[in-house]
């Protein structure tokens, strides 16, 4: 056969000169036919599909040779497994894919072969089970007489039992089940079984499925008596597992066999002693246990604990009268009752101890070294402090201050006769009392300095009380002794009046008279200093892990939070790892005062350290801890306590009637919004501290974040949260900061002089106060007569009996003293004429607006409202 398609591309094919296509027929068992496919957005597209029909060879017939891919199919016979290859077969079946005559003939002498074995193991299965049926009727019958006999015998052996003695036990008659069992395994049982082992011809057929079935249908169907019950052995779960080898993890865990499977001993033994508990009962024996309470925790956690239900707690509360949740929380001193109620031993614990032992270790006396003093320099403002401290160093710390004033606290070392000497410089401003109180706790001397030519001022006074509040001696320094106006005697007679006496007064507090300005008397100061210091034996162990204070803690831009500190007790290292106040952090780095990275600080030098993972509060202690995990869990800790304290503050401002009634007198409280940032902690407090008291019954203000660093985004997002005004004290906005203000109409304020900055928020809020209202009395007019007008109504003839009535002014109807009516005034003539005001002894005619209800004898009195407005 040729090809169409073949045809079609060869005009001289078969068809001759002529050209005409040559007429072929399609093969065979191969059918063509289209098939038209949709596709979504209306594609179609035309396939070809190829259909092949199998064609069905007989045995008998010689099949048609086929396509080389497609493989024969193979004759069924009954007992295909019995058939083996031959090497022609295979050899055959690969190269053409068909049998030969004698490869046919082969299969049909074994199809032959398997039929007449199969007939003679029917026979012998016929012949097997009747001599089965006899022996099993044999094996009857024999049964019955021993069972018969072993009646006989447990008979016999009861009445003589009974003779011998009548106190003896009887004997239990034997069940049925039991003798039956006893037969069961007697040796003719066994024998009759014996067929229905597995012979080797048996286990040779035990493939033929066929033939067993009709050989056991063939045992049933038999000529055998009805009572006689002819069963196969059993089939023992597993078997087959057991006669499969060892058990594998891939047989183990195969679907098929999974439902073959049976129960593990573990799992049967757990079984039957779950069974055996539930029958006897038995309550599991109580251990008491050593339960570790904290100061609070959950019902549900306490059960945990005990390892008791958390339903048998709830039950115990239940009976003391309390109804409670598992989730809730119970203090220590309950959870410690249930504990030692359910038979545990209760120990208690705090979350405390997390911070034992990183304070005030214990130092080792053979280590003590001489420490520099730690000096803080103290006074008023504009007393000359700052200035008298860049004398002493050598530096000019003045210029770099707004406003010429001190608004940080500063560190520095200074060396006198190679001796060092620490100064702490505070500022003077009446806003900064914090700051002051801190570096009075942190020194060992303080310097009280004082102008010649101003005397003792406020916060010379308030020094005082911190410097003796903090038990720390002080050195008097009297300033600016180079001015025309200065006199040193009056300062030492006004300080006689705080109980600081002087050494000229006959006192025991050294003083010295300074001059900032030409260097006079410096030398003096400072060897004044180190006489304290050795009067006052400084010494410390410089090997013990170092602790100390924070004296200031900013955020810088580029360099994160940076903390000033001041080491008190042992050496700091680059890579030691600090907790101060909630906030933990491994050193990067120590910078000291001139900007020089260090490699480690003693005691009494203070430093600044790079790497704290937030900005601690100034006045925080800082001490240095063994790892990580430590540090994170006290950082944790305080925290929570810092949360749980101002939940309690909030939970108590609510509490008690009394503070709700406080509490709606404030509700009618304007607040004036305000987020801070500012370069450092201590200047952040000071502006919140002075803000605070601008505050009184009507207006007040109201911090909404404070923070330490630039003003950002996410400050800007607040303050247009809660219509608040940002203020900036030393720091400046960036410009994503900036546009973002000028876009949502932000004003942010800037400041780098703390009076300047509360001056403005005082004027601010003062704009926020009411007006006050003043009344002006103007004067009293009595009612003659009373006059009905049409169109107008009543209309008062009066006389002025003091001061003036005017025109629009406020007036109030007074009868027999009382207050009858307050409003306007809504005409006043004298005769026809309208006026603008009356005096006094004259007559004139008035009429109120929309009230009517006017006598004669009535007094009127007129008033003036007048607003003005008011400041803090």
């Amino acid at each position: 056969m040729t090809d169409k398609t073949n045809d079609d591309k060869n005009p001289n094919a078969s068809g001759g000169a002529s050209g005409k296509k040559t007429l072929t027929l399609k093969r065979s068992g191969v059918e063509h036919s289209t098939v038209r496919q949709n596709f979504s957005h209306g594609r179609t597209k035309a396939v070809v599909v190829e259909t092949k029909r199998r064609k069905i060879t007989r045995p008998d017939e010689k099949p048609e040779p086929a396509p080389a891919a497609r493989p024969v199919a193979k004759p069924r016979v009954a007992s295909q497994s019995r058939l083996h290859k031959t090497p022609s077969t295979s050899k055959n079946k690969s190269a053409g894919g068909t049998l030969s005559s004698t490869e046919m003939e082969a299969r049909a002498r074994a199809l032959e072969g398997a039929k007449v074995r199969a007939e003679e193991e029917r026979k012998h299965a016929e012949e097997t089970a009747k001599r089965r049926a006899v022996e099993e009727a044999e094996r009857k019958v024999q049964e019955e007489a021993q069972a018969k006999k072993a009646a006989e015998d447990v008979a016999k052996a009861a009445t003589t039992a009974a003779q011998e003695t009548a106190d003896a036990p009887q004997e239990k008659p034997v069940p049925a089940s039991a003798s039956k069992g006893a037969q069961d395994k007697s040796p003719a049982h066994m024998e009759a079984v014996k067929p229905y082992s597995a012979t080797p011809q048996t286990k040779r057929r035990s493939g033929n499925n066929e033939d067993d079935d009709e050989q056991r249908g063939g045992a049933r169907r038999g000529n055998v008596p009805a009572k006689t019950d002819i069963r196969p052995p059993k089939a023992v779960k597993g078997a087959d597992e057991r006669r499969r080898g060892k058990l594998t993890l891939t047989s183990a865990l195969d679907d098929e066999d999974g439902a073959a499977r049976g129960r593990s001993m573990a799992a049967m033994r757990r079984r039957q002693e779950k069974f055996k508990r539930a029958q006897m009962q038995q309550p599991r024996e109580k251990i008491s246990r050593e339960v570790v309470i904290p100061e609070t925790i959950t019902i549900q956690e306490l059960a945990q604990r005990m390892t008791d239900r958390a339903v048998d707690v709830i039950k115990f509360l239940m009976k003391q009268g309390q109804m409670m949740k598992p989730g809730d929380v119970i203090d220590g001193d309950m959870a410690q009752l249930i504990a030692e109620e359910f038979g545990h031993t209760a120990k208690r614990v705090a979350e405390s101890d997390v911070e034992e032992g990183i304070f005030n270790v214990a130092d080792n006396a053979g280590n003590m070294k001489p420490r520099p003093p730690v000096v803080t320099i103290m006074g008023h403002v504009d007393h000359g402090k700052t200035s008298l401290l860049d004398a002493l160093r050598n530096a000019n710390v003045v210029s770099g201050e707004a406003g010429g004033i001190t608004q940080h606290i500063g560190a520095y070392q200074v060396e006198k006769n190679g001796q060092k000497i620490t100064f702490i410089d505070t500022p003077g401003h009446a806003a900064f009392t914090a700051m002051r109180a801190r570096g009075a706790q942190a020194t060992d001397i303080a310097i009280l300095v004082v102008a010649a030519d101003d005397s003792v001022m406020p916060q010379t006074i308030e020094s005082i009380s911190h410097a003796k509040a903090a038990n720390v001696p002080i050195i008097v320094a009297i300033n600016k002794i180079d001015k025309p106006a200065a006199d040193p005697q009056k300062v030492r007679t006004a300080l006689l009046q705080h109980e600081v006496f002087v050494e000229s007064m006959g006192g025991d507090v050294l003083e010295v008279e300074v001059s900032a300005k030409t260097g006079q008397n410096l030398d003096k100061l400072l060897e004044a200093i180190l006489l304290q210091a050795e009067v006052l034996d400084l010494k410390a162990d410089a090997e013990r892990t170092a602790e100390g204070v924070v004296i200031e803690a900013k955020l810088d831009r580029g360099r994160g939070s940076v903390a000033t500190v001041l080491v008190q007790k042992g050496t700091l290292h680059p890579g030691d790892i600090i907790v101060a106040g909630d906030e933990w952090g491994r050193v990067r780095a120590l910078i000291n005062d001139r900007g020089g990275h260090l490699k480690e600080a003693g005691p009494s030098t203070p430093v600044e350290i790079l790497g704290m993972q937030g900005t601690p509060q100034a006045g925080d202690r800082f001490a240095v801890v063994a790892n990580e995990a430590q540090a994170r869990e006290i950082s944790e800790y305080r925290r929570r306590l810092a949360r749980e304290k101002a939940v309690a503050r909030q939970a108590g401002s609510r509490g008690s009637l009394e503070q709700m009634m406080n509490q709606l007198q404030t509700t009618g409280v304007k607040e004036f919004p305000l987020v801070i940032k500012g370069d450092v902690q201590g200047s952040i407090e000071a502006i919140i501290a002075a803000l605070e008291k601008l505050g009184n019954d009507e207006v007040r203000a109201r911090i909404v974040h404070a923070g330490a660093g630039g003003i950002t985004e996410s400050d800007v997002s607040l303050a247009d949260a809660s219509n608040a005004a940002i203020i900036g004290f030393n720091v400046r906005a960036g410009k994503q900061a900036r546009d973002a203000a000028e876009s949502q109409g932000i004003e942010i304020r800037y400041y780098n002089i703390i009076y300047d900055l509360v001056d403005d928020v005082k004027a601010a809020m003062s704009g926020m106060l009411s007006p006050e209202r003043r009344e002006t009395f103007l004067g009293n007019a009595e009612i003659l007569e009373v006059f009905n007008i049409t169109k107008v109504g009543k209309v008062a003839g009066c006389r002025v009996t003091e001061g003036k009535v005017e025109r629009g002014a406020g007036v109030r109807l007074i009868r027999d003293n009382v207050v009858i009516h307050e409003g306007k005034l809504k005409t006043l003539k004298r005769f026809k004429d309208e006026v603008s005001e009356v005096p006094v002894g004259q007559e004139c005619g008035m009429a109120f607006e929309n009230y009517d209800d006017i006598r004669a004898g009535d007094t009127i009195e007129a008033f003036r409202v007048e607003h003005i407005s008011r400041s803090l």
